[in-house]
């Protein structure tokens, strides 16, 4: 490892491997760096389609489709009285190749990325923990703190620095510029499923949505190679960690109140132990500052509920990654710089915001509304896959906010 690079990237997730492997292809020095010793386990396995694009870009496209991962090409949803609704095929929507995309077992995908940006001029290392950001006065980073896997301590200077460090968002804690989103104070609790029951054909694939009854909290189905199936529970922190309660009993609890679940686990078993996660919905005040950007989950989290978060580490590692290639050839690595393609997307993830805060309506039915306009069927899925980046794709909220506002005021009167 050298003392100085010209870019130095916190964290070895799906951003922060992209934000490497496009800056070293670009002949800048590039530092990758990941905390843990690879590969290791993460949460976050079904992928959007427009992953496609990003993927095509860093040269992987033949190892995914050589890989073991599921083939995904739907998404299905399931109603509190175990209703399915139709599946929400892509293909049907756009033909072409980039509409399947696949489920992943992260460890595997984030160690391609990680070879990856490795292979295209990056230095890599793993098991290596970042001790703190340098930074002078007025926020300026100079580089980083690190503790190497044999326990040396060590200072690296570069140009900029790229906080892809996940949800422990290093350079956000450190300047206090995290905000919880209260609407979405949610808590995950999942598990793996050896011989859950999936679909024939094309839907064996599919990420299934399935709401408990009351909607008090949801379920994800997300089928994964060697025949093991993630299966998580999401709802409001305060529901789902109840005081006395353990996670064995919470999740159980859980199960025998969704329907669309039984008969899928009638001849199956869980292996391996439960995973909770919780308080992770989140965004960052200011996304980069004099040397310094924050990508992927440093830079926030939605929720799982569409399985966008893989897909923005990608978009951002990538439009991160231009901004500082395009700043370095001109010796400018200013916050506005760094930080000039953060406006365009997050108004491209608003409107999966809006999606989620949709989903958690009690009182809004997605079916209903999808019987009532069924023109918007394609905007929906548009939105469902990701292509969330062009004018027009916030329409089906004009004529949903009235709708969701009033359910919104009937739901307060109920309560």
């Amino acid at each position: 490892m050298k003392d100085q690079y010209d870019v130095i990237v916190i964290g070895g997730g799906p951003a922060g491997c992209t934000a490497a492997a496009l800056i070293a292809e670009a002949g800048y020095s590039t530092l990758l760096i990941e905390r843990e010793k690879m590969p290791r386990f993460h949460v976050g396995e079904s992928l959007m389609p427009e992953t496609y694009w990003p993927l095509q870009r860093l040269g992987l496209l033949d190892r995914m489709k050589n890989s073991a991962f599921v083939t995904k090409k739907s998404v299905q949803f399931v109603t509190a009285t175990g209703k399915e609704s139709e599946p929400f095929y892509f293909t049907e929507h756009d033909p072409r190749e980039c509409s399947t995309t696949w489920q992943v077992e992260r460890a595997d995908f984030d160690q391609m990325m990680f070879e990856r940006a490795g292979e295209l001029g990056a230095d890599c290392y793993d098991a290596t923990r970042v001790m703190d950001i340098m930074m002078d006065e007025g926020e300026v980073a100079r580089g980083v703190k690190l503790k190497l896997a044999d326990g040396t301590l060590k200072d690296v200077y570069g140009k900029v620095v790229i906080d892809g460090s996940g949800q422990q968002s290093l350079i956000a804690n450190k300047l206090g510029i995290r905000e919880e989103n209260p609407k979405l104070r949610k808590a995950a609790v999942w598990g793996y499923w050896k011989d859950a029951r999936r679909d024939e054909g094309d839907n064996g694939g599919a990420t299934i949505i399935m709401q408990t009854i009351e909607k008090d909290s949801w379920f994800w189905f997300i089928p994964l190679s060697n025949n093991v199936t993630s299966i998580g529970c999401v709802g409001d922190t305060d529901y789902m960690l109840k005081r006395g309660c353990d996670m064995e009993e919470v999740y159980r609890q859980e199960l025998d109140k969704c329907p669309g679940l039984q008969s899928r686990l009638e001849n199956s078993e869980r292996v391996g132990k439960l995973h909770v996660a919780k308080e992770y919905s989140y965004w960052t005040k200011k996304h980069s500052g004099e040397g310094w950007v924050l990508i992927g989950d440093a830079f926030g989290f939605i929720d799982p509920i569409y399985s966008s978060g893989v897909y923005f580490a990608l978009v951002m590692g990538e439009k991160a990654a231009d901004a500082i290639i395009a700043g370095l050839a001109k010796g400018d690595v200013s916050a506005a710089q760094l930080g000039c393609w953060c406006d365009e997307f997050k108004e491209g993830a608003s409107w999966i915001r809006k999606l989620v805060e949709a989903f958690y309506t009690k009182e809004f039915s997605f079916g209903s509304f999808m019987k009532a306009n069924p023109n918007f069927r394609g905007n929906l899925t548009d939105l469902l896959i990701g292509r969330i980046f062009y004018d027009g794709v916030g329409d089906i909220f004009g004529k949903m906010d009235p709708i969701l506002d009033k359910a919104g005021m009937d739901g307060m009167m109920i309560a």
